[in-house]
C-alpha cells in the first residue's frame, strides 16, 4: 500500500492535510465504513480519492451530478491520475476509452451516477472491473428528511451488501435526523467510523438584510464587488431572467440559469462560469450543486432561501479556496408567506410538512437572529460557537425593545377580527387608518382600533414580519394568506411569557464594504499576469481554469516569486504532474525563460533528494574523463543518479548494486559519490 502522505505531496502539491482529513484517510484505508460530515471546501474529495490511490483494485465514486463528476475526473487527470466517468452525457467514445481502461487495469477511480445502480448490469460490471471500495459524495441525497432527495440513493446499501466491500459516505450538509437516515439505508443501521469535522466555515461573511426595493440591494451588492465572480439565488425562473438583464445594464458580465432552459443552454452557461473570471450567474437553485469553482468571491441570496440546510449549501459556494467570501440574503414577509405556501400546498405527508415548517422556523431564526449570526448557525447542526467577529450582527449589533405589548396588541386584533385579514389591514386596525376597508367591516369600532398608535407603520410591518419568523403567526391558504395564530403565541397573549424583537434599521443600514483584495498592489499585476497564462492553458486544454491551478496557488505564486522548479515544487497545489506540465510555463511569466530539466531531475523538484542530484551530477561532470581529464569517457545515466539520490548507498558494494552502476562506473566515481552522500 503507498503512502498516503507521499502521495498527497507528489500527486495533489500539498504540503500536508487539513484539520480533520488525516483520521478519516485513514478509517477509509483500514477498510472500515465511514460516514464523514465536512464544510464545503473543507477537501472532502480527497479524502476518498487518496484512499483510492493507495488502495488495490478500483473505488467507485457515486455522485449525484455529471458536472460534478467531470469536473473531478478532470481534475485528477490534470494531476496525473487515471479516472474515468460512465454518465449519461459521455460520447460513445469517451464510454469506450473508459471500459479499455477499466479492462487494462489502469482506472483507480470509476464516477457513477445512482440511477445506474437500475441497470441489471452495473452488479456484475463492478464486480469484474475489481472493485475494492465504494464512495458516496452528497450521502444526504439518501434521506427523504434532507433537501435533495434521490431515490435511486437506496439502492447502494443493497450494492454495498452485494460487493461485500467498505463504505465512504460524504456530506456537508447533515442534521442529526439525516445522519441517523444515512446510517440506517447505507449502513444497516451500524453506526461505521463516523467524523464530524464541524460546519464553520470562518473565511464566509455572512448578512441578512430585509427587503427595501430588492433590485437596487443587490445591484449596490454587486456593485461593490465589480469583477468578482459570484452567484444571485432568485426564486423564480422569471426573476433570474430580469436580474440578469439589470446586472449587465449596469456593466456586469452576467447571465441566467433555471430548470426551463434548454439542456444545451444550461450546460453553455455552467462552462462559461468555470471557465470565464468575473462572471456572474443568475439562477434559480438547480444551479450549483456540480460547480467545484473554488474562487466564488461571493454569493447573494434575491430571495428567502427554502430551508437551513439549502441556505448553508448555497452559501458553501463561496470561497471554497479558503480565502474571504461574502454573503447577503435578502428576505421579507412575502417570502415568509411563499416559503409557507409551498409546504402547506405540497402534497407530502402531514409529519413532513411539520419537519418542513421547522427547518424554515430554524432558517427565519437565523433571518431574524439577534445575536451572532454563526452562533445561530452552527447552533443548528448542533456546534457550540462564540462570536465569530465575521458576520452583519457582531459587526452592528441589533437594536432590540421589549415587544411583549405590541405583540399581544397584534394577537389581539387578529383573534377580533376572525383570523381572516394580512397584515395590511390588521396594521390600518392597529393605527387607527379608517380606511374603507376597515370601515365597511365595522373594525374600527374594535377595541383594539389605533391602540397601536406608537409604532409607525413600518414599524408594525417589522413585528408582524418577526412575528411570522417565530413562527407565532402563519398565513393560512385556505383563506387567501390570512394571517391565523399558532399554540407559540398563546402564551404571550396570557401574559405568561415576554419577547424581545428588533427595530428595523433598514434606512440606517450602510452597505459593507467588500473583502480586501487577495493580493497587495505589488504583487497585484503580475497576480493578472498569472491569470491570463492560466487562462490561455485552459482554453488550449478545453478544461476550467481552476483544473489547470485555482486562484490559491497563482497567489502564492505571486506573492513568493518562486526562482526555479524547485521553488515552483513548494508551492501548494502543484504536484508532479502539473510541475512538468505548466511549471516552465508559470516560472516564465515569473522570471522570463527558465532552463529545462532532465524529466529524471524533475521527479525530484522540491524534494531534498533534488540538492543532492545536483551535486551528484557535478562530480559526475568533473569525473568523467577521470581526475585528470584525460581518461575515457565514461557516464552514469540521469536516472541511476536519481536512484543514488534516493537510496542513499553507504558503502561501495552498495552502490555498485545500484541499477546502471557495476565494478567500473564505482571505480570512476564510487567514492566522489559517497563523499556528497555523507554531506548530504
Amino acid at each position: 500500500m503507498s503512502d498516503p502522505h507521499d502521495l498527497l505531496h507528489t500527486i495533489f502539491g500539498f504540503p500536508g492535510f487539513r484539520p480533520g482529513q488525516e483520521e478519516i484517510v485513514n478509517a477509509v484505508l483500514a477498510g472500515r465504513n465511514t460516514l464523514a460530515i465536512m464544510p464545503t471546501g473543507g477537501g472532502k474529495s480527497l479524502c476518498f480519492q487518496l484512499p483510492a490511490l493507495c488502495r488495490d483494485g478500483v473505488t467507485v465514486v457515486i455522485s449525484p451530478l455529471i458536472a460534478l463528476m467531470r469536473d473531478q475526473v478532470r481534475s485528477l487527470r490534470e494531476a496525473g491520475v487515471e479516472a474515468g466517468a460512465l454518465t449519461s452525457g459521455n460520447t460513445e467514445a469517451e464510454t469506450e476509452a473508459v471500459f479499455a481502461a477499466l479492462d487494462a487495469r489502469r482506472l483507480k477511480l470509476l464516477y457513477i451516477a445512482p440511477e445506474r445502480l437500475a441497470s441489471a448490469a452495473t452488479l456484475p460490471m463492478l464486480r469484474r472491473i475489481g472493485t475494492t471500495l465504494i464512495a458516496v459524495d452528497e450521502a444526504h441525497c439518501v434521506s427523504q428528511w434532507g433537501h435533495d432527495f434521490r431515490p435511486d440513493y437506496l439502492r447502494i446499501g443493497e450494492l454495498r451488501r452485494a460487493l461485500g466491500v467498505p463504505l465512504a459516505a460524504f456530506t456537508a450538509t447533515a442534521d442529526e435526523e439525516t445522519r441517523a437516515e444515512i446510517v440506517a439505508r447505507l449502513f444497516d443501521g451500524v453506526a461505521p467510523a463516523t467524523f464530524l469535522r464541524g460546519f464553520d466555515r470562518p473565511n464566509i461573511h455572512l448578512a441578512f438584510a430585509v427587503k427595501d426595493n430588492p433590485r437596487t440591494q443587490i445591484l449596490r451588492f454587486v456593485a461593490a464587488r465589480k469583477g468578482q465572480s459570484g452567484i444571485v439565488y432568485c426564486a423564480t425562473r422569471a426573476k433570474t431572467e430580469t436580474l440578469a438583464q439589470a446586472l449587465r445594464d449596469e456593466g456586469h458580465v452576467a447571465c441566467f440559469y433555471h430548470g426551463g432552459m434548454d439542456p444545451e443552454m444550461r450546460r453553455a452557461v455552467e462552462t462559461r462560469f468555470q471557465r470565464e473570471d468575473g462572471l456572474i450567474v443568475v439562477a434559480t437553485i438547480a444551479f450549483g450543486m456540480g460547480i467545484d469553482k473554488p474562487d466564488i468571491r461571493w454569493v447573494a441570496h434575491a430571495d428567502l432561501p427554502k430551508s437551513i440546510e439549502g441556505y448553508y449549501q448555497e452559501i458553501g459556494r463561496a470561497g471554497r479556496d479558503g480565502s474571504p467570501a461574502e454573503t447577503m440574503t435578502l428576505y421579507g414577509p412575502d417570502d415568509i408567506r411563499l416559503r409557507r405556501a409551498q409546504i402547506d400546498e405540497g402534497l407530502a405527508p402531514p409529519d413532513r410538512k411539520a419537519a418542513d415548517h421547522a427547518r424554515l422556523n430554524a432558517l427565519l431564526g437565523l433571518a431574524e437572529a439577534m445575536t451572532c449570526r454563526r452562533r445561530v448557525l452552527l447552533g443548528y447542526f448542533g456546534e457550540a460557537a462564540d462570536p465569530c467577529g465575521n458576520c452583519d450582527l457582531c459587526e452592528r449589533p441589533a437594536d432590540l425593545f421589549d415587544a411583549t405589548e405590541a405583540v399581544r396588541k397584534a394577537l389581539s386584533a387578529i383573534l377580533r377580527t376572525g383570523e381572516w385579514f394580512g397584515a395590511g389591514h390588521l396594521i390600518d386596525i392597529l393605527t387607527g387608518s379608517a380606511t374603507d376597508k376597515v370601515r365597511g367591516r365595522g373594525h374600527d369600532a374594535l377595541p383594539t382600533f389605533a391602540v397601536g398608535r406608537d409604532l409607525t407603520k413600518a414599524a408594525w410591518g417589522a413585528v408582524f414580519r418577526q412575528m411570522m419568523g417565530r413562527d407565532l403567526v402563519r398565513p393560512d391558504p385556505e383563506r387567501h394568506g390570512a394571517l391565523r395564530m399558532t399554540d407559540a403565541a398563546r402564551p404571550i397573549l396570557r401574559g405568561e411569557e415576554s419577547i424581545t424583537l428588533r427595530r428595523d434599521t433598514v434606512a440606517s443600514a450602510q452597505p459593507r464594504v467588500a473583502v480586501r483584495a487577495l493580493v497587495s498592489d505589488e504583487d497585484a499585476p503580475l497576480l493578472s499576469a498569472l491569470k491570463a497564462k492560466r487562462r490561455a492553458l485552459a482554453e488550449a486544454a478545453g478544461v476550467p481554469a481552476y483544473v489547470i491551478f485555482p486562484d490559491r496557488t497563482l497567489i502564492e505564486m505571486a506573492e513568493r516569486r518562486p526562482r526555479d522548479m524547485d521553488g515552483m515544487a513548494g508551492i501548494t497545489g502543484v504536484g508532479a504532474k502539473k510541475l512538468e506540465s505548466y511549471g516552465a510555463a508559470f516560472l516564465e511569466v515569473i522570471n522570463g525563460a527558465a532552463e529545462p530539466l532532465h524529466p529524471q531531475r524533475m521527479r525530484l523538484a522540491g524534494r531534498p533528494e533534488a540538492q543532492v542530484f545536483d551535486r551528484l551530477a557535478d562530480v559526475h561532470l568533473a569525473l568523467s574523463r577521470g581526475e585528470d581529464g584525460t581518461g575515457k569517457y565514461l557516464s552514469v545515466t540521469h536516472s541511476t543518479l536519481r536512484l543514488i539520490a534516493e537510496r542513499r548507498p553507504s558503502s561501495l558494494s552498495d552502490l555498485e548494486r545500484i541499477q546502471g552502476m557495476g565494478e567500473q562506473k564505482v571505480e570512476r566515481f564510487g567514492r566522489a559519490f559517497l563523499d556528497v552522500l555523507r554531506e548530504a
